[in-house]
């Protein structure tokens, strides 16, 4: 019984770092940082066109998307997840966001994943920048793989897809994401 709560105070202090990015802010600090997360977008933005061509209808038509080159989840009852990003409108970079979810169930194990969200409209962009966009637990995403774009279509003015880096857990689920935006500097833009 005491290694049960043991195992569920860690597991809630994993949940609690990583919800809240543990301290981290969507806009990285350093020059080096904010090269970094750019050069780690195109990376996993290469990787979704590749790992999906029809993806790109979605790059082309969308009045912007998010991109989280590494979302880090774990969990052992109660578990957390936090990744940070950038944001593009008509493909242009135009800030910084972070991801952070929590939950709690029956869960255990970490995995890391890039996501990407896409914006079919002003509206759906302007609720994400103002932090008004949160998904409830019936949200899914869409794992990239060859041809899931084709069919894949918009939900509430988002599509929001997935690609798995590591790890194993027993579920990825993309429901209470909770989303800070920070925008560009003009020398950033």
């Amino acid at each position: 019984m005491k290694t049960l709560r043991l195992a569920a105070a860690a597991g809630m202090m994993m949940a609690i770092g990583l919800a809240t990015g543990c301290g981290s802010t969507p806009n990285p600090g350093t020059r080096e940082e904010r090269a970094q997360t750019r050069m780690q977008s195109q990376a996993v933005i290469d990787d979704f066109k590749k790992k999906d061509p029809s993806m790109d209808r979605f790059f082309t038509t969308a009045e912007g998307y998010a991109i989280f080159p590494e979302v880090t989840s774990g969990a052992l009852v109660v578990g957390g997840a936090h990744g940070n990003g950038e944001v593009f409108q008509r493909g242009r970079f135009i800030g910084y966001a972070d991801v952070s979810q929590a939950s709690i169930g029956a869960q255990v194990g970490g995995q890391k994943f890039a996501q990407i969200i896409f914006f079919q409209n002003e509206e759906s962009l302007a609720n994400f920048k103002a932090g008004t966009l949160e998904f409830d637990a019936r949200a899914t995403a869409i794992a990239a793989s060859k041809g899931a774009a084709a069919t894949a279509d918009y939900s509430k003015g988002v599509a929001v897809f997935t690609l798995p880096q590591g790890g194993l857990m027993a579920q990825a689920a993309i429901g209470g994401q909770k989303f800070r935006f920070t925008p560009a500097t003009a020398s950033e833009r």
